[in-house]
């Protein structure tokens, strides 16, 4: 019997998502209105029956500490658990983690514990529901050294992606880190034989893209990480090519990178559309996350057309359109919400308290493609709907990012505030 231990890539400082990053770790950012990014690559892994899964991190871990320790509980007679490996001083670095091999290769006594035979490394910042299972049985099929998880992109995606060539069975037989050559992508596009050999339903022209998951033989990235590199898509991967046996899993579904402001609100807002990309509400490969025992959805006289209203939150008089309400979240009358996503809160406001901005979205409040964080309080009559389309821009208690205005995390808004 095989044994498979999962890594997942916590990611940097996540300073492209700031000031959703602010004060957590990036796979801990909320997304869907009640899961964490965390969740994708956790639930990924345990449809394939792994079940011992390691989340290395090394920035504000903390939220994501609790998120995994109040969700992710297995009992006795299992060997399942969801370990974070922060990056900690030791006798032999007292240095953060320089890249993805970096982080792995500082981890590796933990990883190898239980001396797992093949380890399969996911990116804490992806959408995604694969079938990894197949994944598995694709790699041993090919007695491949290690497989990577491709997808084809068009042209203009590329660029900001590791790609590669294939020889007819499906290994890999070239590599290159984000090259911005045309010429590069010119001896990289792939050919019509070439795609239906992957299955892809792309027209010729396409890249093949690492969608930055790899499964390895454990003996194989034990060797790989006591050569000279940092990171695996710059390094270690083109490095391999040439005298190991590289495979590709080809990937047809969706997938996206979720690393700017502007990808996470366009990624959030797909979510609420009758059929979305993300199938959120699959019997067979449900997104796991913390069970929270909360009421359901109160809603007094509302317009509501194509959006997402979460478990305890409380929406009188308003009208939302395309938009996603969170946990706990509290719309008062006369607020509008369009292409906006509103997080909610961690806890309900206490009855007595006074405050002159209370928690959630204040009467009369009108907000459009924006992102409201977690416990954040927008007075009485706000407009926060950047009119004038301004791209990037700071303020008390909001900024822009990518042309989306963002109120950070128990931000508060003064009434009549006009962004």
């Amino acid at each position: 019997m095989h044994v498979v231990n999962t890594v997942i890539l916590g990611g940097g400082r996540g300073s492209r998502l700031w000031p959703l990053t602010a004060k957590r770790a990036k796979p801990a950012v909320p997304f869907g209105g009640k899961f964490r990014l965390i969740d994708i690559p956790i639930s990924n892994s345990l449809h394939a029956g792994v079940s011992r899964i390691y989340v290395l991190t090394q920035y504000a871990s903390a939220t994501l500490h609790r998120h995994i320790g109040e969700t992710y509980r297995f009992d006795h007679f299992s060997d399942g658990a969801v370990d974070i490996l922060a990056a900690e001083e030791s006798i032999d670095s007292r240095e953060w983690f320089e890249g993805t091999a970096d982080a792995v290769r500082r981890n590796m006594d933990y990883i190898m514990d239980r001396r797992p035979d093949e380890i399969l490394i996911l990116s804490g910042d992806q959408l995604y529901l694969m079938n990894v299972r197949s994944m598995i049985r694709l790699h041993r099929e090919n007695k491949a050294d290690f497989t990577i998880a491709v997808k084809a992109v068009p042209r203009d995606q590329a660029k900001a992606l590791g790609i590669m060539r294939v020889d007819r069975s499906g290994r890999i037989v070239a590599f290159v880190e984000k090259p911005q050559d045309d010429a590069v992508l010119d001896e990289f596009a792939l050919d019509a034989d070439t795609i239906a050999t992957l299955g892809f339903d792309v027209p010729p022209g396409h890249l093949l893209a690492s969608m930055g998951i790899y499964l390895f033989r454990s003996g194989v990235l034990t060797e790989l990480l006591d050569r000279p590199g940092v990171d695996f898509g710059r390094e270690i991967i083109p490095g391999a090519i040439g005298d190991m046996r590289v495979c590709a899993f080809p990937y047809a579904g969706y997938w996206e990178d979720i690393g700017t402001i502007g990808a996470f609100h366009s990624a959030s807002l797909a979510m609420t559309a009758p059929l979305p990309p993300l199938d959120l509400y699959s019997r067979d490969r449900p997104i796991y996350t913390n069970p929270r025992f909360l009421p359901g959805t109160k809603i007094n006289r509302c317009e509501v057309k194509h959006s997402i209203l979460c478990e305890g939150s409380i929406i009188s008089n308003s009208t939302i359109e395309r938009s996603i309400i969170g946990i706990r979240a509290i719309v008062r009358g006369g607020a509008k919400i369009k292409d906006t996503v509103v997080m909610g809160a961690r806890f309900y406001e206490r009855r007595d308290t006074e405050a002159a901005v209370p928690q959630g979205i204040g009467p009369n409040c009108e907000i459009r493609n924006a992102i409201i964080d977690l416990d954040a309080c927008i007075g009485e009559g706000a407009r926060l709907v950047n009119e004038e389309g301004v791209q990037d821009a700071d303020g008390d208690g909001w900024c822009i990012r990518d042309g989306i205005i963002v109120v950070p995390r128990e931000s508060v808004i003064a009434p009549g505030t006009v962004v």
